[in-house]
This record gives C-alpha cells, structure tokens and sequence, in this order.
C-alpha cells in the first residue's frame, strides 16, 4: 500500500485564534487568569464612565475656578465702595534719615493727590479713585519701637522703607527681627527718593537692598524705587488691589484702629471701622499700654457724604444703638480667685489618736532591694573558713534583740566568760562577694587639716570649662547644715517616672489663679459660642465703642487701637511657652530676670522661670520638667509664667529693656503651648563628694556633707557616680560628714561621687507693661539659685 504524502511539521503555518467581540463572561474569566483591573483613583465611585469625560473635567475645573473668584470677591467687598472699609497700610521707616511723611507724599503723588494735611506721625486717610477704594496710612516715626508693633498687629499692608545711603542700623535689624516672630501681614519695601545718586549705581543699590530685605521677608520680588514715577504708581497699586494676607494669630478675632478719640464723664468713645471678626458688646476690649475694659455700649457711626462739587452735604444721620452688653452674658473685670483661708481642708483628730495610741500596730517594714543595705554579720571563731562558717547555725538572733540592761547582769563569772569567748570571735560580713566589704581605714583629721584639703579640693581645675556641662553642680555649705540649707528638697529615684503629685504643698498664688479642666475643649466651646451669638457688630461697619473707666491720657497718647479678647481670656493662669534664643542676642538670660512679653495684643513685665522642652510636646510619665537656671543658644526651651489666658496659638516675644526704652533688646521668640496648672518644675541640685579611699565598690566619701547628722538624714537618697555607678551609704565616719558607701560596681578615685535633690519653683505674676514706665528689677542670685 502506497502511504499518503505529509509535509514536514516545521513548515506547518499555525493561524491566529479568531477573536469574538461579544465574548462570553466565562471566556474573559479564562483570558483574565485571575488578574482584576485596578480602577483608576481620580474615578468617582458612583459614576466611573461619566467622571472621565473630557466634558466633566472641563466643568469641574470651571466651578473651581468660580469658586476661588467669589472667594476673592467676597474678601475684597470689604474694601470697595463709596462705606468700604480702607486698607491699613503702615509705613515703617529703617533708616533716620527717611521720614515717613515724605513716603507717603510720594505715593500720593502718582494720583494728584495733595498731602498738606499728613501729619508726621498718626494717621492720615486717602482716597485712591483710580482704584475704586481708600487707604488709610499710620506714620510711624523713627526710632519708634513698641508704636511700630502695635501698627503692624492692625494693618493690612506694612511699607518699610529703606534708604539709599544710610544701612539699617541695629535697631532697625532688631525691628525685622521682631516683626517677623510677632506675624507680619503684605510687605511692600520701597527705596527713597534720592536724585543725587546716579543712574549707573541705582540697579546696584536696589539689588543690595532686595537682598538685604528677603533675608527678613523671602516673599519680597522687588523694591520699588520712588525716585520712578512707574515704581511709585505701582506700589501704590499692590496696596489698593488684591485680598491682604491673612495674620495667622489674628483669626477669630476683631480689632478697631481709632480714627477719633474723645474722652469725658470718665467714658472713652472710639470711632473707627470693625475689622477682623464681628465684634460682641458682651466681650472685653484690650487696650495697649492701658488694659482691659467693658464696653457700655455700641452706637454706628456713618461717614458724611460728599457731593460732587467735593462739599460736604449738611444733612446728618441720627447714630442708631448697634449693641448693648448683657449683664448675664458681659465678662466681668475679675482676674484672678479671692482664696478663703477658711475654707481650706480641716483635719480633727479621731477619738482613737485622742485617747492614744497604745493599741497601734507598727506596719511591717518591706524588705529593703539587693545591694542597698548592709548584709547581715555573724559571729565565728577566729581562723574559720567562710565555707565552715556557712555550716555553723547562728543562735544570737533572739539575743540582739534584747534590752542592753538585760544583757548588762549577770555575775562577775559571766562577764569573764563572756570577755574570753568575744576575744576568740570575729565578725563576717555575709556577703557572696567578701573582698569587696573589707573594711578601709579610717583616720578622723583635725580641723586645720580637713579645711586644707577641703580648700586644695575645690580649688581644683574642673574638668569642664564651665557650668554648661553640669549646670546644677553645687557645692555643700559649711556655715549651715544641709539638712536646713536643703529642707525643702527631695530625692527622687527616677526623674522621669517617680511620681510627684502636682497638688502638694501649693503656695497660696496657687488660689488666685484659674485651672482648666480640658483646655482645647473650653477653647472650641468659646469659639463656637463666638461664632454664633447674635447682637454683634459685623467686620466693615463704622462705629462708635463707648467703653468704661478709662483714663483720660488714653485719648491723647497717638492712634488708639482696640482689640476684642475672647470669652475669659481675662482670666489668669500659668502660661508655658516654647522659646529659643534670638542668635543675635550674646547676653547671659537667667530665670527670673525681668523682661517684657509682647503676647497677642498685650504686653506685660514678666520674670519667667524656664523648663526644659520634653521632645514631641508631650507631658511624660509625671509631667515633671528640670527647671533651667539659663536660657542657651541652640535649645527649645519652656518658658512659664503667671498671666491672662491666651486661646491659639499666639507667637510670643521677650525684650529686655536698655537705657533707651524705645530701642530694647530682642531675647528670644517662641508660641504659646499651653495652661498647664499640673506642670512640676523641679530645681535640681547636685551635691559632690570626693572619694576618698576607694577598695573595689566601697569607698570613704568626704566633702558631701560636714558632720554627722546631714550623713544620717540624707542616708535613704541614692547615690550616683559622673562615671555611671549608683550606691548608698552604709554607715557615719566620725564627725566630719564622712561616710562609707556601697556603688554597684567599682568605682575609680577619679571619679566624683552626686547626689541629686529636687525641689519644686513656681514662677512669678505679670504686670501691665506701660510705656515710658521702664522698671529697674535685678534678679537677685537667691531668686535664681534657691527660689
């Protein structure tokens, strides 16, 4: 049979699998191989085809697009039209020889505008028809410093002036530096007119300048230069357009710049424009080097129209109540608790400790932990061995606990027995290690030698240079006993979890003061309230405040500036900020020392006492903190003082005053934290001792204490070594505070042997800082080392 011909399989052609496009659910099951398609984030979960659209997109960016516009309409609206509310601009000059009359004249100028009636310092009001709004310019005058914060905290817009000629001295530096921690608002920097520099060394000198100003203010592009009628124009019109950035600090709250001030039948009536949040008659109103007040009333106050022809019309408008205050709702003027003495906890005794206490049981003492007392001794004859020794049961337990009297009779014969078997015993420290309890020698030295070597001791050359390395190391007095010098201190085993309980033994500033039971919950509950009461005074509309019991000199110290506090933030409390020191500032800052704190719209004369910063914010295991006897460069500290209460999170400042009260010193900045009432501030000491004679890990410590009752009332407090070792002490060595100690491990004759106590500081209450008022306080070294 003749077989069939095949082609070879290589040459075999293998076509494609015909692909369905209505393929089966079970097909694409199979073709998946169990792979899910990942949906894409940007689809929505109700509609992933339609969000996709090309058309979808398109409007969702157009709706975003309106929504910013209506933002920046709504922000705006404030400042349009013929009642808008002007912009503030305040005009700070940094060098003397730039007056801040002459900046504001040369940008009135680009709109024709006449300035004869610009003072030179106060404020002075324009109305910039070409852009359809008004601005309202505070002249600050050089040299001017607490005038410049208090403009700056109200203005919308601050113009700092720089010279051609002249650099910014150190307190214009100091300036910059303060505006920039209290929070500024829209910076425009302009050059002055200066028609004797030439053309050539102009772009030079403004490129300085912009370099200068950027380190202070990075958002700065440009300067404008008023020599150019263009740069005038347009600095002018970075001013009249556009929302003013938002100051972080002031949110939710509302202030008035006073545009007239008068005085009489002890009222003060403040007319100016509301800005900020709306404005509670019911709430207290701060006034800067003066206080707090109540508001009587609140009344509007139109602006007279003008017509046409630039008269004024005559017809006047009858001012209309806004608001009055509540007299439940009104805050009062109280501060601070009147504390009752008799209130106070009473204890009596019960009948039991009255009849006595002949039925009272001793509690039983807990066993101490290994290594902190001495081993028991046991009495063994003379040449055994300690491995004999252990074989041997001791029966002289019941007996040492007899009366001395009792082990005192007895016959001549007894006593002889007795002699001879004492002389043939010894005693044996029950210890696995019996080198280390081997008794070191001890000679008791005469006065004259002992204050010689104590002398050659503390002469010494320490190893550190100075205190920064062991800040709190203290040598014990000699004149007083330590346990007097040290009465009010503690030893604690560990500073991080010993407990401490914050309530013990208050001083009576404790109940002045107000304490918060959750202080983040009081706050959203004040601004919740805030935002929704209804008789206020809403942000844009001009009125006249009526407040009470002000004295007479506020209306006739420059611009008057109110700023509404919200609900108890009158209160006083302890305040804890973090701060860090200005580096420019070289001067030695103790706690304690008087400085002045610049605080929201308040100012105050402070002595804070500062803490150390526990890293994340957090309160630890018992929310104790090592007080600073310092403030050092490089470090976050917390500074705590007692004042009224601040809601948010409010930059806060610290100056120190100079001959010239207007040219202080810049400390340090930093925010508020917290009121924290519970915050213990421990004052560490360490006492230091020399080790005298040292065998493996007993030594003979001197110079920690002078006689023999500082060693026994300090004897439970441990012990620690600059090298790490920890022990106690044993035992009392004669009768100059010598004593044996016991450390877990050898120690060297070159170490030195610490002892840390602890003992709770609380800070001191604020003033009101005034003006031209300047304090001469010294923080005396008691305050700072002892207090």
């Amino acid at each position: 049979m003749v077989e069939a011909h095949h082609h070879r399989p290589t040459l075999k052609q293998s076509n494609k699998h015909f692909k369905s496009k209505h393929a089966t659910k079970s097909s694409l099951k199979d073709a998946a191989k169990g792979r899910i398609a990942r949906t894409s984030p940007k689809a929505s979960a109700t509609s992933n085809a339609s969000a996709q659209t090309k058309l979808n997109r398109r409007n969702n960016a157009k709706q975003a697009q309106a929504k910013k516009r209506n933002a920046l309409v709504s922000a705006t609206r404030l400042f349009s039209g013929v009642d808008g509310a002007p912009r503030i601009v305040a005009v700070i000059p940094l060098s003397p020889d730039i007056d801040p009359k002459s900046i504001v004249a040369s940008l009135a100028e680009s709109l024709d505008v006449s300035t004869d009636d610009c003072p030179q310092s106060g404020i002075w009001k324009m109305k910039a028809e070409r852009f359809k709004t008004s601005l309202q310019f505070i002249n600050v005058p050089y040299k001017n410093f607490y005038a410049a914060l208090d403009a700056c905290k109200v203005a919308d817009y601050v113009v700092f002036a720089l010279s051609t000629t002249i650099e910014v001295d150190t307190w214009g530096d100091t300036l910059l530096r303060t505006l920039q921690a209290q929070g500024l608002p829209d910076v425009v920097t302009v050059a002055a007119s200066d028609p004797a520099i030439d053309a050539k060394s102009r772009p030079g000198i403004l490129k300085s300048l912009l370099s200068f100003i950027q380190y202070f203010v990075p958002s700065q592009t440009r300067i404008f230069d008023l020599f150019a009628t263009s740069d005038r124009l347009n600095a002018l019109r970075s001013l009249s357009e556009g929302k003013p950035a938002d100051v972080r600090w002031r949110e939710g709250r509302s202030w008035i710049l006073g545009e007239t001030a008068e005085w009489g039948n002890g009222q003060l009536r403040v007319t100016g424009v509301v800005r900020g949040s709306s404005l509670s008659a019911n709430r207290l109103v701060h006034i800067p080097n003066f206080g707090d007040f109540q508001i009587s009333k609140i009344l509007s106050a139109a602006l007279p129209r003008h017509s046409k022809a630039g008269q004024v019309v005559t017809m006047e408008v009858e001012p209309a109540t806004l608001a009055e205050p509540d007299p439940e709702e009104a805050d009062s003027l109280v501060s601070s608790n009147d504390p009752d003495d008799l209130a106070n906890e009473q204890t009596w005794p019960t009948e039991e400790e009255m009849n006595g206490c002949g039925d009272f049981e001793q509690p039983s003492i807990p066993d101490a932990d290994k290594g902190t007392t001495p081993k028991a001794v046991k009495r063994i004859p003379k040449g055994m061995s300690a491995y004999q020794a252990s074989w041997i049961i001791d029966e002289s337990d019941g007996e040492d606990d007899e009366d001395p009297e009792a082990k005192g009779e007895g016959d001549e014969v007894e006593m002889e027995e007795i002699a001879e078997e004492e002389e043939e015993m010894q005693d044996m420290p029950m210890d696995d290690d019996m080198e280390s309890e081997r008794r070191v020698t001890f000679q008791d030295l005469d006065n004259e030698e002992e204050e010689r070597q104590l002398n050659s001791w503390r002469n010494r050359e320490r190893e550190e240079e100075d205190d920064h390395q062991f800040p709190d190391e203290m040598d014990t007095p000699k004149d007083i006993p330590a346990r007097v010098r040290f009465q009010r201190f503690r030893g604690m085993r560990s500073f991080r979890t010993s407990p401490w309980d914050p309530f013990e033994n208050l001083p009576r500033d404790y109940a002045r003061i107000f304490q918060f039971e959750d202080f983040k919950r009081t706050e959203r509950g004040v601004r919740r309230r805030a935002e929704q009461e209804l008789a206020v005074v809403e942000p844009g509309v001009r009125i006249t405040v009526f407040l009470k019991d002000v004295p007479q000199e506020a209306a006739t110290t420059g611009p008057v500036t109110l700023f509404a506090l919200l609900q108890h933030e009158h209160k006083i409390s302890v305040l804890n900020f973090t701060v860090q020191r200005n580096t420019e500032y070289d001067g030695s800052v103790r706690s304690k020392d008087p400085l002045v704190l610049c605080v929201g719209p308040r100012r105050l004369n402070v002595n804070p006492i500062y803490s150390q910063h526990t890293r994340g914010g957090g309160k630890g295991a018992n929310n104790v903190h090592k007080f600073e006897r310092f403030l050092r460069h490089g470090l976050t500290s917390v500074a705590t003082t007692y004042g009224p209460i601040i809601f948010g999170k409010q930059p806060c400042i610290f100056l120190r005053e100079t001959a010239n009260v207007q040219a202080p010193e810049l400390v340090s900045m930093g925010t508020f934290v917290n009121p924290d009432t519970t915050r213990v501030i421990a004052k560490r000491v360490v006492l230091t001792g020399h080790p005298f004679k040292v065998h493996k890990k007993t030594a003979t410590v001197r110079y920690l204490f002078f006689n023999a009752d500082d060693v026994h009332y300090f004897k439970p407090i441990q012990l620690h070594t600059k090298h790490g070792r920890t022990g106690h002490i044993r035992e009392s060595l004669g009768t100059h505070g010598y004593f044996k100690a016991h450390f877990d491990g050898p120690i060297s004759q070159m170490d030195t042997v610490c002892m840390s106590l602890y003992k709770r500081v609380y800070p001191k209450f604020a003033t009101l800082w005034i003006a031209g008022s300047a304090r001469e306080i010294t923080a005396t070294g008691d305050d700072v080392m002892e207090e």
